[in-house]
């Protein structure tokens, strides 16, 4: 024991390294011999890491230990006011798949000003949404539209994507919204769930051509 000791002593303190290579390796450990005494730290190293592979890491190391025991941390790392530490703390819930983090996923979360924590909450809801309230879903989802840059706005598109048909009476209301962007991003997301392998690229800017061509119509 005293030496298991040392070793989780070693790996927590080589979490907070100045050498990203160090804390990557420091993480792996964490994960590979899993013990609850770790959770607390790993948790809070995710709010402040800066490296992607790191971050990554650190996830997988959380993955390891009991569901029982990070999904509550992880609820209670999502009032955070730090954003990193929320956006962490959603996308760690999206790879646990635990339903009982669902509650935790609020409006406020799914249109977080942050980019990154919106996005997020995004993934970790399709993943966790219990059977029957994707419509719901859906409706909170659909007030994002047109919000953020391409990237954002494919992730709000493979989103809705996965939740399927039940999206397409929202989508089509969204479709005749006042917002140009909005109505673009639905008709892009329309085309991506009926050509999956057309890519959001080609997409959006079909959409965008459509709508141009709809407000000339309606000029003309």
């Amino acid at each position: 024991m005293p030496n298991e000791d040392t070793d989780a002593m070693r790996a927590l303190q080589g979490l907070a390294n100045s050498g990203s290579s160090v804390r990557l390796r420091a993480a792996l450990a964490v994960g590979t011999n899993p013990d609850p005494r770790f959770i607390d730290k790993l948790i809070e190293r995710c709010a402040i890491e800066p490296d992607f592979h790191v971050r990554e890491m650190l996830t997988w190391a959380l993955i390891r230990h009991s569901s029982a025991v990070t999904v509550p941390r992880l609820m209670d790392e999502l009032r955070s006011e730090r954003a990193q530490a929320r956006s962490q703390a959603l996308h760690t819930l999206s790879k646990i798949g635990d339903r009982q983090a669902w509650p935790a996923i609020t409006r406020a979360l799914l249109t977080d000003a942050d980019d990154e924590v919106a996005r997020s909450a995004w993934r970790a809801a399709v993943v966790l949404v219990p059977e029957g309230e994707e419509p719901e879903l859906t409706g909170v989802l659909s007030t994002q539209l047109g919000r953020g840059n391409r990237e954002t706005q494919l992730s709000l598109s493979r989103a809705l994507i996965a939740l399927g048909e039940v999206i397409m009476p929202t989508l089509r209301a969204a479709m005749t919204d006042l917002d140009p962007r909005v109505r673009a991003h639905a008709i892009a997301t329309e085309g991506l769930l009926r050509d999956p392998d057309a890519g959001f690229e080609f997409a959006i800017e079909e959409a965008k051509r459509v709508v141009a061509l709809g407000r000339a119509g309606q000029e003309g």
